[in-house]
């Protein structure tokens, strides 16, 4: 078998879809894509055919090693972006090839099914308590909010009050033991992170997210040593080597890599038990679309230490169009009393609306997060 054509498409609401063919007849597809820069992620895929074209796809090591190792610069955003989206499609044509799903390859699944979380709030949080009583109602066990709007290093207590009180309109909502994870973004500095999540304890998260940005990583630690509450951070590491450096570090306690940012399917497991040998849980990141999330529920599935699954329905990014619009077996994708089952289809267990995905690149997106600023006109994190 040998791959025959490499297909890219840029579809709403910021999402890039790859599609492998073959001389057999089997498909693959991958959501190779990173937030605000989707398009040179594509162009990067577009880059990396004449490593594909002509190849036998069910070689997914050697591929992988090829498009990682066969260019002096690695790493990074694009690149890894790029591959991930590619190693996706390849094991969707090997499940497909051998008729299973992705994770009977894999080892087959230690779980029966993943609990999964829902997003709340979006990006300047509000009515969080009303909000997360509803997905309770709904059968969802946990959410997650952003924690705050812009913080400077050294912020006001208005604006730490201001995240206590929407914290504890969940609690106060939802009861003593629905999960909630507070996600920090990134935009808080390690002054008012420290704060911040001392202050915090007194809510029994589930976990803080991105406490600091991962290039902070070394104060990981001195955040863990003043609060009780588990750390979780990930989603902007791209490698495994990235993630040696950040379990050095100390003071997490759960990684979110993205299936795709992070080398699809082929790198995260590697780092989730990289992760597992560190008595680390694995939570993958996912505020994205359907292939995405099968990938993560593939890999979930052989993880013993997978947790709970990240997904976006219902998110305030799903601006036009939203998961299960590009989903034929929409059945595959319902969540009960909190959980999702693992994916019965061969491959990657999705099927994809390629009528919806052609109609949509005719008009590619060009989503960008929002630029922010503080008072005084400095660039704030987003």
């Amino acid at each position: 078998m040998k791959i025959t054509k490499v297909n890219t498409y840029l579809v709403r609401p910021r999402w890039g879809f790859v599609e492998l063919e073959t001389d057999e007849g089997f498909t693959g597809r991958g959501e190779a894509v990173l937030e605000g820069h989707a398009a040179p992620v594509l162009a990067c895929v577009k880059n990396m055919e004449e490593y594909l074209i002509g190849k036998d796809p069910k070689r997914i090591e050697d591929i992988w090693t090829t498009l990682y190792r066969g260019g002096f610069y690695r790493g990074g955003g694009v690149l890894m972006s790029a591959i991930s989206g590619i190693d996706q499609a390849l094991w969707d044509i090997k499940g497909k090839y051998f008729g299973v799903p992705v994770y009977e390859l894999l080892g087959g699944s230690c779980h029966d099914r993943m609990r999964v979380y829902s997003w709340i709030g979006g990006d300047r949080p509000s009515d969080v308590g009303k909000a997360a009583k509803e997905r309770m109602d709904a059968g969802f066990s946990a959410v997650k909010m952003n924690a705050t709007e812009e913080l400077q290093f050294i912020d006001s207590y208005e604006k730490v009050d201001m995240v206590l009180e929407r914290v504890a309109s969940i609690r106060e909502s939802c009861g003593k033991y629905f999960g909630i994870a507070v996600d920090f973004h990134g935009r808080v500095h390690r002054p008012m992170a420290k704060l911040l999540a001392k202050k915090l304890e007194q809510f029994d998260l589930m976990f803080i997210e991105e406490p600091v940005l991962c290039e902070n990583m070394e104060a990981f630690k001195e955040i863990a040593d003043c609060c009780t509450i588990p750390i979780a951070t990930g989603e902007r590491l791209y490698t495994k080597y990235d993630f040696k450096r950040l379990f050095a570090a100390g003071g997490v306690d759960i990684i979110q890599p993205d299936l795709s940012h992070a080398g699809g399917i082929t790198e995260v497991k590697k780092i989730a038990a990289m992760a597992e040998a560190h008595d680390i849980a694995l939570a993958p990141h996912c505020p994205l679309g359907p292939i995405a999330l099968a990938s993560c529920l593939n890999v979930d599935a052989v993880s013993y230490n997978a947790v709970i699954q990240e997904q976006s329905m219902g998110i305030h990014y799903n601006v036009g169009k939203s998961v299960l619009d590009y989903v034929l077996n929409k059945e595959d994708f319902e969540f009960r009393d909190g959980y999702v089952n693992l994916p019965v289809k061969p491959g990657l267990g999705v099927e994809v609306n390629r009528e919806l995905v052609l109609e949509e690149n005719k008009t590619p997106h060009n989503w960008k997060n929002p630029l922010w600023r503080h008072q005084d006109g400095s660039v704030a994190e987003w």
